[in-house]
């Protein structure tokens, strides 16, 4: 703690560079919480898991997230560094745990960042199509991914209405996804640019997306409104019956929630920016808490109101709010959705890459990657190398990977980082009960034993693939932690010295 203490209040010119208020963390949570959720997992998890019930969802998804986010926000308070649970782990749990949540974020932002890209090249060469400009086909997807030309949009053969002949259709196939590679580049050169400007430009995307939901809810809220039957119809039954599998019923609900988890990594990113926050004791709370509030009410209003105007069996797709919008007859409605879909899933590219690349950073500086991934920009303040070798790998995954099934792998990490997290906040009251804390999570042990016993539950509604490949890369990182980390540990050497007497 005292070491983390004294990094916290570091100052100069190889620091971070304080520039964030309360407003600039709430929006970062709201850049990417408000994304990939509401434009692309709502109506997937109507779909597939809870019918009209996924608003119930995203109240169980959100209560889950209200445990863990009183917990990040103590932390937040108490430890303002830059990365998130890696840090909170590190200061309770002790450096082996630390270490296993530190790698498990870098694959929780990895593929998540990945994924974000590969929806938001579809929404772009959507939004374009409209004013019938067309990237080349082979370039928009991935290798081998068969594609046609209907309704004077590229779309993949499989998102044709069933049963329909596409021989008389023009075709291509997919060689990579090059708009999902260059989305990738493009944000990681904003971030090495410096966090001020990309906390500013964010601000300003979210308030333009914001606008957009905002749109959606009101043209179909009154829609709703005006023709009552097709709500009652479309909403009934609420919770379809159960058909095994976590579809639908009670345990669909439950595994609906897990499966958007997704759409909640903001404010896990919020808690990343905590060394660049200009008065962290009390913005960060304010950040955390603020933008999980914010983004939980719209998902309900949002999947509410989409479901009474769509057929749930119908929401499979991947522009729900787009169809939805589309069902109410208003002609600019589907523009506005692709509009915002593309700035929207832009911001969420945009945070889930600055939260891996301070995890790094974070890593680095306590030994345990190499010292360039926590080397500052002389002018710009930012981890540079890090921030740029993250954004190359990424960009590759969405642009030779289908990625689309691995997006569970986000949700199983964001699950167990709100495990260790919630368990941190009580074991630290238990060891240091008269630490000043700035905000104090309430009824202690109760919210961290339920914010415990809430993520170990949605993660085990996750399907055994995500539980595989989570092992499986803990593994691989254990290897690096054996064989360097320990080595170079600054814990593992002040040990030592202690040890010596020095």
């Amino acid at each position: 703690m005292s070491l983390l203490s004294a990094e916290a209040g570091e100052q100069g010119e190889h620091t971070l560079k304080r520039s964030l208020g309360a407003v600039n963390l709430i929006t970062l949570g709201i850049g990417a919480i408000i994304g990939a959720g509401i434009f692309v997992l709502t109506g997937t998890a109507a779909a597939e898991n809870a019918g009209p019930a996924v608003s119930l969802s995203f109240v169980l998804a959100g209560i889950t997230c209200a445990f863990a986010g009183l917990c990040y926000a103590e932390f937040a308070s108490i430890i303002p560094i830059a990365g998130s649970a890696y840090t909170y782990g590190y200061a309770t749990l002790g450096e082996f745990v630390a270490w296993i949540i530190g790698w498990d974020l870098c694959l929780e932002y990895g593929f998540g960042a990945a994924t974000v890209a590969a929806g938001w090249s579809g929404y772009l060469a959507s939004l374009l199509a409209q004013f019938h400009i067309y990237i080349p086909p082979q370039f928009t997807a991935t290798p081998g991914t068969k594609l046609v030309f209907f309704q004077n949009e590229w779309m993949p053969l499989t998102s044709l209405p069933a049963g329909m002949d596409a021989s008389h259709l023009q075709q291509a196939t997919g060689l990579f996804n090059l708009v999902a590679l260059l989305a990738i580049l493009a944000v990681t050169t904003i971030l090495v640019i410096g966090i001020k400007e990309s906390a500013n430009l964010n601000s300003v995307i979210v308030f333009v997306k914001l606008g957009v939901v905002g749109i959606f809810i009101v043209v179909g809220g009154w829609f709703l409104i005006q023709h009552p039957s097709l709500a009652a119809m479309n909403w009934h039954p609420f919770i379809p019956a159960s058909t095994g599998s976590g579809h639908f019923g009670i345990n669909g609900i439950a595994v609906g929630a897990a499966s958007v988890f997704f759409a909640y990594i903001g404010f896990d990113a919020v808690s990343t920016a905590a060394q660049e926050a200009r008065n962290p004791q009390k913005d960060m709370p304010i950040g955390i808490l603020g933008s999980l509030v914010v983004c939980t009410i719209l998902y309900i209003i949002v999947s509410t109101i989409l479901t009474g105007l769509v057929k749930y069996t119908n929401l499979d797709v991947a522009a729900p709010v787009a169809i939805g919008i589309k069902a109410t007859g208003v002609g600019w409605g589907e523009l506005l959705v692709n509009i915002g879909a593309v700035f929207g899933l832009g911001t969420v590219m945009l945070v889930m890459l600055l939260g891996q690349s301070r995890v790094f950073f974070s890593m680095s500086k306590d030994g345990l990657l190499p010292k360039w991934a926590s080397d500052i920009h002389p002018r710009f303040r930012t981890p540079w190398i890090s921030t740029i070798l993250v954004g190359a790998i990424v960009a590759v995954m969405p642009a030779f990977m289908n990625i689309q099934q691995l997006s569970k792998l986000v949700n199983i990490g964001t699950l167990l980082a709100f495990t260790i997290v919630s368990a941190g906040v009580w074991v630290l009251r238990v060891r240091e009960p008269n630490l000043p804390r700035p905000f104090k999570t309430p009824f202690v042990p109760l919210v961290p034993i339920l914010g415990i016993g809430s993520a170990l539950f949605l993660m085990t509604r996750l399907p055994l693939i995500t539980w595989k490949v989570m092992i499986g890369w803990l593994l691989f990182g254990l290897v690096i932690y054996f064989t360097y980390s320990r080595k170079h540990s600054k814990v593992q050497a002040l040990s030592e010295k202690v040890v010596a007497g020095d």
